[in-house]
């Protein structure tokens, strides 16, 4: 039997694309943001509980077939995509959140990823099913993902100089293009077509994203995050790695059935870029992220304002408060902004007050 060298090319493509992702993480912020236990965990509770549910409960209500609905739930049960990153960095979420919450979810998923697939595959369309699955298929995709996030992990952490993190993300930037025009050309049925389709292909496709992006609102206003990182954990839940998705549809179908599958990955990622890109600009225009609501538009997708934030920060003398204590941080920043909103005269004190008053 000859070897097929789909699923090998696929894995290829993968492996570089998370790769060159995860060497631009500042391994510093990276390390900071796992203190923050309430992001990361409501953001793991939507990407691996409510998200993986939705996909079932869609697959059952809509009554998709076995070869889309099982791409759907491999798709809705995948950790977050690389490119939730891009999108966190241009709308100026907190980025180093989306950072952390990509790699956790990814180490995660080599566990809960099958998981979530054999009990709602299993769910879905039976036990017979789920023995057709080639588990090992999944598994090898796995371990790729792991492997590629642990090693850029490691190259941003011991030779992350901006020029090398540069070329890697533009490695992966390439990878990922590569990835894309690679499935949608192997396919054994013919060339991918999104056209035609029954309408609960489109419309099954994409109600997992639009549900999940609400579960996110409500939810993280309920938990009380900051409002940049109610972006980025709504983003990371329902943004997802669809390359892991079509890296397997080469591998678990073949014929018609793998150019039906390869079509659902396709649709969920224009989907996710449309809908993601309306609720970042929404939120964005709403207050909820780092950059000024009435900023130029082309100037919050050029500039970071998350950097502009560190770095005023880092280089601000402590400024002495009526109570005594100092500005040291950002929450510090964020406590003195709001005061001074609500009542200007509590700051503000006639000259030779702040240091003279013993």
């Amino acid at each position: 039997m000859a070897l097929d060298y789909k699923p090998i090319v696929g894995n290829f493509f993968l492996f570089f694309l998370i790769f060159g992702m995860s060497a631009t993480v500042d391994f510093s912020h990276f390390k900071d943001q796992l203190k923050n236990k309430k992001a990361i965990a409501t953001g793991l509770f939507l990407q691996f509980i409510v998200l993986p549910f939705l996909g079932f409960a869609v697959v059952k209500v809509i009554d998709l077939g076995y070869v889309m609905g099982i791409t759907l739930l491999i798709i809705t049960s995948s950790p977050g995509g690389a490119y939730s990153n891009w999108f966190c960095s241009i709308f100026n979420a907190d980025l180093a959140l989306s950072v952390t919450m990509t790699a956790i979810s990814t180490i995660l998923s080599i566990g809960m990823l099958p998981l979530n697939v054999f009990v709602y595959s299993q769910a879905a369309f039976g036990g017979d099913i789920v023995d057709s699955l080639d588990w090992t298929s999944l598994g090898i995709s796995l371990i790729v993902v792991v492997a590629a996030i642990s090693g850029g992990l490691y190259i941003s952490h011991s030779h992350g100089t901006p020029f090398v993190r540069n070329m890697l993300n533009k490695t992966g930037n390439v990878a990922g293009l590569g990835l894309i025009i690679f499935t949608s050309l192997a396919p054994e049925g013919g060339k991918i077509s999104l056209i035609g389709r029954e309408t609960k292909f489109y419309f099954g496709t994409s109600l997992p994203i639009i549900l999940g992006l609400l579960c996110s609102i409500v939810l993280t206003m309920v938990t009380n995050l900051k409002r940049p990182e109610r972006v980025t954990v709504a983003v990371e839940c329902v943004y997802q790695n669809t390359g892991i998705a079509m890296t397997s549809c080469l591998a678990l179908f073949s014929g018609d059935d793998q150019r039906d599958a390869l079509g659902v990955p396709f649709w969920y990622t224009g989907m996710q870029t449309l809908f993601v890109g309306i609720y970042c600009l929404v939120a964005w225009k709403s207050g909820w992220t780092k950059a000024p609501a009435n900023e130029n538009f082309f100037k919050v997708l050029l500039n970071s304002y998350e950097v502009v934030e560190d770095d005023a920060i880092s280089n601000a003398s402590p400024l002495d408060l009526p109570n005594g204590d100092s500005v040291e941080n950002a929450a510090d920043i964020d406590n003195l902004t709001n005061q001074t909103t609500s009542n200007p005269s509590s700051i503000i004190k006639p000259f030779g007050q702040h240091n003279n008053a013993k």
